[in-house]
């Protein structure tokens, strides 16, 4: 059965007709339990009625039981008085009544003794006092001369009493029908609300499969499944986005390819067919252009391995101030040939992070690398380290081109230009930022960029934990 919407229909039939068999049974129990005790207490209000006007009539118990067996055999009670103290009907036996049931109850006197016997009791046996307080004491004249107690369970039911059984049983089985047709109609109507945005999903899922991304399924509810849904949303989303990435970044890598090696190529074949003679010159055009490949597939390595988690650290526990320090001594000649300063503070009593020497030069100094690009003449970049928290977080701060408000959540993107007409420079791939990104969340940090706009610099920070 692969259905859920079946198998969510015979488990609402299942609990409906369980709860219809369970709820018949307990009220039909019920239903005879309760005629058992008014048939006894009926029985026994009748009895009582019989002794009561035989001793009113009699002054004594003497010859009650010669007077029951006789009122056995001719079926036929005792009239009664007009004036008695428990005034219940006698029992009637004629056309259309019901004759009472035969109920075996025991007669005793005031002391418990048995008058008249109903076996197993024989008379004058006495009955224990925590026995016969469970009866129903029997009094002329404000006086108690007797109990009465039964012995026996009910007799079995009259012809009219279990009609009216059978017709409760009637009325509870067209109950059940029909509690099982309405939980048939309602499992329908839930289980088609449970799966149609199961079935939505299903088809969203299997166009994906096929290549259609970015397929949005409606969010019909606030449940576990609106849940799902909003969850496929955003992956359905996310792997759009990945795909159109990926499809940037293989055209940026394309392009990036292209140049150097159209150079190359071109210079080769000039070479070969002695339309150019080699020169120190066109060799260091050659040599640069293949050093501009190494860097691009040196940063794809880079990023492969740091995708894959197999980006092997050596990590060391080293000064902020000190990482920061290394990275200007390294650029402050380029930034001097820009005149631009290059500074570098430190709040005191920073503590160490362990963090891969190596790897962290190659992080700032990508971003310091980024700084220089877009910082004018006379400008000024900043590396400081403060403490945040439990994390130390070194920026790198420069007064140069800004960055639009919509640019900024892509500028660690791979391949990602905020302006498309830029030409990257000879000395860059395009994957710094992205690298950077990679390399600080391989550490266990996380790294943010911000911007007051154009023309107002950016700040990059890295936060690491203490």
């Amino acid at each position: 059965m692969r259905s859920l919407s079946m198998k969510l229909m015979l488990a609402f039939l299942a609990v409906s007709l369980t709860g219809a068999v369970l709820a018949s049974v307990l009220a039909r129990w019920i239903t005879v339990q309760e005629f058992n005790r008014l048939v006894m207490a009926q029985a026994q209000s009748n009895f009582l009625g019989e002794v009561t006007t035989y001793y009113q009539t009699h002054g004594s118990w003497l010859g009650v039981t010669d007077y029951f067996r006789q009122k056995a055999q001719s079926a036929q009670p005792l009239p009664r008085p007009a004036n008695t103290d428990n005034p219940q009907p006698p029992p009637q036996n004629g056309s259309g009544a019901r004759q009472a049931p035969i109920v075996p109850i025991i007669l005793t006197d005031p002391n418990g003794f048995v008058i008249h016997p109903v076996p197993p009791y024989r008379a004058g046996d006495h009955i224990p006092p925590e026995q016969l307080a469970q009866g129903i004491p029997v009094t002329t004249n404000g006086q108690m001369v007797g109990t009465i107690l039964a012995i026996g369970s009910a007799p079995p039911l009259s012809e009219p009493e279990q009609q009216y059984l059978d017709r409760t049983n009637q009325a509870l089985l067209l109950s059940a029908v029909g509690a099982t047709a309405l939980a048939l109609l309602l499992s329908g109507v839930l289980a088609r609300t449970l799966t149609k945005p199961m079935r939505e999903l299903t088809g969203a899922i299997r166009a994906t499969a096929k290549g259609r991304l970015g397929i949005a399924v409606p969010v019909r509810s606030r449940d576990e499944i609106g849940e799902l849904t909003a969850a496929f949303n955003q992956m359905s989303a996310d792997l759009a986005h990945s795909n159109q990435l990926r499809r940037q970044m293989t055209a940026d890598i394309a392009h990036d390819l292209r140049t150097p090696l159209t150079v190359i190529g071109g210079y080769i074949e000039s070479l070969r067919d002695g339309v150019l003679k080699p020169n120190p010159a066109r060799l260091d055009v050659m040599h640069q252009e293949v050093q501009q490949l190494q860097r691009l597939v040196e940063d794809l390595r880079t990023l492969s391995l740091a995708d894959a988690g197999e980006l092997k650290l050596n990590r060391q526990r080293i000064a902020p101030q000190a990482l920061l320090e290394q990275t200007a001594a390294t650029f402050r000649q380029q930034a001097g040939q820009k005149s631009i300063a290059l500074q570098v503070t430190a709040e005191p009593g920073l503590p160490d992070i362990a963090v891969d020497e190596i790897r962290m030069a190659q992080v700032l100094g990508n971003l310091v690398s980024n700084a220089l690009r877009y910082t004018p003449n006379g400008g000024r970049i900043v590396l400081s380290a403060r403490r945040q928290a439990e994390h130390v977080v070194l920026s790198v701060e420069d007064n140069g081109a800004g960055i639009a408000p919509e640019a900024l959540p892509h500028v660690f993107e791979r391949f990602y230009r905020a302006d498309p007409s830029r030409q990257q420079s000879e000395s860059e791939s395009g994957l710094g930022l992205a690298i950077a990104k990679s390399l600080v969340e391989a550490h266990g940090g996380t790294i943010a960029v911000a911007s007051d706009g154009i023309g107002q610099g950016s700040t990059f920070s890295a936060r690491f934990p203490a």
